[in-house]
């Protein structure tokens, strides 16, 4: 079971990744930053550190990564009133207009993975994942 298990899940990854791929390709973003992108548009704004740990990469991988953003007027960096050397990463509206579309294009996968699918399958599926996601990641 578990060999069949890895082999499903390694042919799934690589379709998802495969997928992906092909649609950060056809826009002006890498995969790393699409990453960032889908992180910054579910948030208003975040700092630094929190966008690393979302990623689950280092500060130093995403300072690059916020920095090619923001050249190619994806992002930007505000300074907070509190405390002016504490940066939070916003979205500027081409990067709001990128997060939509790229978050669609997840959506409609979703749509049509889950479309073999019954609606109790769906139901089991999501409730797999959400125990998989919160105690491994």
């Amino acid at each position: 079971m578990s060999e069949e298990l890895t082999n499903e899940l390694l042919f799934f990854f690589n379709g998802f990744s495969s997928w992906e791929n092909s649609i950060v390709r056809a826009s002006d973003l890498t995969i790393s930053e699409a990453h960032a992108l889908e992180v910054l548009g579910e948030h208003e704004k975040m700092n630094m550190k929190s966008l690393a740990q979302k990623l689950g990469v280092t500060t130093g991988t995403t300072t690059v990564t916020v920095d090619r953003l923001e050249k190619k007027n994806f992002a930007k960096r505000e300074s907070t009133q509190e405390d002016r050397r504490v940066n939070l990463i916003v979205l500027t509206e081409k990067g709001k207009k990128a997060f939509e579309e790229h978050h669609n294009y997840h959506l409609q996968l979703t749509e049509q993975m889950v479309s073999v699918l019954s609606e109790d399958e769906i139901r089991q599926f999501h409730d797999t994942l959400k125990k998989i996601n919160m105690e491994t990641f």
